[in-house]
């Protein structure tokens, strides 16, 4: 092994043993003794000496000083020898199951290994905490490495990817995978950290802008700011999901980037589960950090001060908001926003924290809302340039179209809160969807692009307490991708045994997420009957979930009955590759629907601040489109916003499965084109050489 453990300075320790442990593991001779894995209720499985076996029984005694037991042969599993203690690659092991895959990860993880291959794949255990793996000095180590001359890492595999796209002249693309929690935001990170600093370009693109290198590194800080959260599970979660693709010229150096992204969680906006947090941005712009930003925005320091980001934890141990604020605030600036851009930015942020703050009550004798004092409507009306009074009319009385009349429509208290918070999801959703478009103009450059590394990280699954529509959405994603992974990886591989000739029984690895995905997406599945329900004026949770159980109670081996009793109500049961997940079916029916106080929204769009005007631009309400949305020739227009969450994410797939049709095709044009380029300079030289084999005769 060539690894050099000076190089790696104070990393070496965390990458692999030392020499000294390697040829301690090599060299132990075995002690006569036959050891075995057996299972244990909170350990997983435990070390034993195997007695004795008889007619399927065996007696084990446990190596950690424990009593002799008997257990079933069939629960033993083999036990690796010991060179292969803390194995770099667990492919290699002699004995390659469940016991000594979970052992070798575990005991890798207590000397803070956490990188660890399994054949083609790399294997990360979050640590929880910062390892010197990522310095400067690794990256230079890894850099044109070989992946056998090194150690297990991240990096070996993106300069693998690197390597693979300028010698075989295809794009790569790079999968980061796993459940909530699991660290794939941060292997993300490093990823793109690792490809902006091998393939620096070195040049800045535009006055006052960083470098493009550097512009690609601080996209993270900037759109972490506002689609990352403190989760149960993870105090920096993605709450959206993003492809990356960094585009690199012929020779290898960085061209551009662009970003798409996925499944943004609005609803956490407006509510927040017990242990968990808002979008990080809220806490930043109240830290203190930037005084003038507590003034301008009209906020205190108190987060217990606000609503809508208080109802669950309002601090992170490992996260200092101040210091983030600093950090994002210094990532527009390398991204080459402008002073108007950023304050318009803060100014949206805090108007709706005030906005979720608005009070209302019912007239005397009326079911109709009035506001209980104006001084949050006031606070918003400044920060976003509205009129107040208009604000507050349109709140409470909105004007609905009725055929070809708009009439007004009273509302109570309860609708007026539910619009507020529709209004207010919707402002951040839009907002970051100009957030990631700005970040892609800023990115797009003139210089040629030859290729791409994609990285896709989205939401890891998720099981919590309790689970909403949000999650299966999630998870949704997640089974299709895994689905999709199991499909290239595996089962395609099979395909290749069966054309060599391989003598193999074919494993269907596909089939274990098929039902749960059919469920999900088929005709009168999930989404189609919440699709259909929405369509009814009358429909409610509880139709839905009657026309549910109607449909796949006791007909779909991936949907049941919640039989697990817990604090949060369930309604319903799916049995997803990654376990059991119980959901609650309240307010899907909204949340599908996504519905806007469109009187309002037109308020917005005629607002003096130059931000709210931009991200409205082109909304057309469900009215307009189906009224002809001023199309021409009075045709109906068909507009993204009056769509359900539910279409909006089959056309979004859709799309994705055209791009890359299209991208394909261009590629395979591109070849085309570069092999003709090449023919014609290769005849342009056998015309020269003729011209001159003829004028020597």
């Amino acid at each position: 092994m060539s690894f050099d453990y000076e190089a790696c300075q104070d990393a070496a320790q965390y990458l692999r043993l030392s020499r000294e442990q390697i040829i301690a593991n090599q060299t132990q001779k075995p002690d006569g003794k036959k050891y075995v894995w057996f299972p244990d209720k909170e350990n997983a499985y435990v070390k034993g000496e195997l007695i004795k076996t008889d007619k399927g029984k065996c007696t084990i005694k446990a190596c950690d000083g424990g009593k002799e037991m008997t257990v079933k042969e069939d629960d033993l599993q083999e036990m690796n020898p010991p060179r292969y203690e803390k194995c770099e690659d667990m492919a290699g092991m002699t004995f390659l199951n469940e016991a000594s895959v979970l052992n070798n990860l575990r005991s890798r993880y207590e000397s803070f290994m956490i990188y660890t291959y399994s054949g083609l794949f790399c294997v990360t255990v979050n640590p929880y905490k910062m390892l010197p793996v990522y310095a400067p000095y690794v990256i230079s180590a890894y850099k044109g490495k070989r992946r056998t001359e090194m150690p297990p890492h991240l990096y070996s595999i993106a300069d693998n990817a690197y390597t693979e796209m300028l010698m075989n002249r295809e794009n790569q693309s790079m999968l980061i995978t796993g459940e909530s929690g699991a660290g794939k935001t941060v292997n993300t990170k490093k990823v793109i950290q690792y490809f902006a600093l091998v393939a620096a370009f070195g040049g800045s693109q535009d006055d006052g802008k960083g470098t493009l290198e550097d512009q690609i590194v601080q996209c993270n800080p900037a759109m972490e700011a506002f689609g990352n959260a403190k989760t149960v599970r993870n105090d920096n979660s993605s709450r959206f999901g993003k492809f990356i693709r960094i585009h690199f010229g012929s020779t290898g150096l960085l061209a551009s980037g662009d970003i798409e992204h996925y499944l943004l969680e609005k609803s956490r906006v407006i509510y927040q589960q017990e242990g968990e947090r808002n979008y990080h941005i809220f806490y930043q712009i109240i830290s203190g950090s930037k005084p003038e930003l507590i003034d301008q925005l009209l906020v205190t320091k108190d987060p217990y001060d606000y609503r809508s980001i208080s109802q669950g934890v309002v601090s992170v141990p490992s996260m200092d908001d101040g210091a983030e604020l600093l950090l994002t605030d210094d990532a527009f600036r390398v991204l080459g926003f402008n002073q108007e851009e950023i304050s318009g930015i803060y100014r949206l942020m805090a108007g709706i924290m005030h906005q979720q703050n608005m009070k209302f009550k019912n007239k005397q004798r009326e079911e109709q809302a009035e506001p209980d004092g104006t001084e949050d409507a006031d606070k918003v009306a400044y920060l976003f340039g509205l009129n107040s009074a208009d604000f507050i009319k349109y709140l409470c009385h909105p004007r609905v179209k009725v055929g070809n009349e708009y009439v007004t429509k009273g509302q109570s208290c309860n609708q007026v809160s539910y619009g507020i918070g529709a209004l207010s999801k919707g402002l951040f959703g839009r907002h970051f969807d100009w957030l990631v478009k700005l970040i892609n103009q800023t990115l797009s450059t003139k210089l040629p692009r030859s290729f791409f590394i994609g990285v896709l990280d989205i939401a890891g699954f998720e099981i919590f307490d309790s689970n909403s529509f949000e999650q299966l959405c999630i998870n949704f994603t997640n089974e299709k991708l895994q689905q999709f992974f199991n499909h290239h990886m595996f089962v395609l591989e099979q395909e290749e045994y069966k054309k060599e000739g391989i003598d193999w029984v074919f494993i269907d690895f596909g089939m274990d997420l098929a039902a749960c995905i059919e469920l999900i997406e088929k005709p009168l599945g999930i989404m189609s009957i919440l699709e259909e329900e929405c369509m009814f004026p009358k429909a409610s949770d509880d139709t839905f979930k009657d026309k549910l159980y109607q449909n796949h109670l006791g007909k779909s081996k991936a949907f049941g009955k919640p039989v697990k009793k817990t604090k949060y109500e369930a309604h319903f049961e799916l049995y997803h590759y990654a376990g059991t997940v119980q959901y609650n079916i309240c307010g899907w029916l909204e949340k599908n629907k996504d519905p806007l106080n469109n009187s309002v929204v037109d308020l917005y769009k005629k607002a003096s601040m130059k931000l709210m005007q931009t991200i409205w631009e082109g909304y057309t309400s469900p009215e307009e489109a189906a009224s002809g949305g001023g199309g021409k020739g009075g045709k109906r227009k068909k507009g993204g916003s009056f769509m359900t969450i539910e279409r909006r994410l089959k056309e979004e797939e859709q799309a994705n499965t055209n791009l890359s049709k299209y991208r394909k095709l261009q590629h395979e044009l591109d070849d085309a084109e570069e092999r003709a380029e090449m023919a014609e300079s290769q005849l342009n030289k056998m015309r020269s050489k003729a011209r001159d084999t003829k004028g020597e005769k």
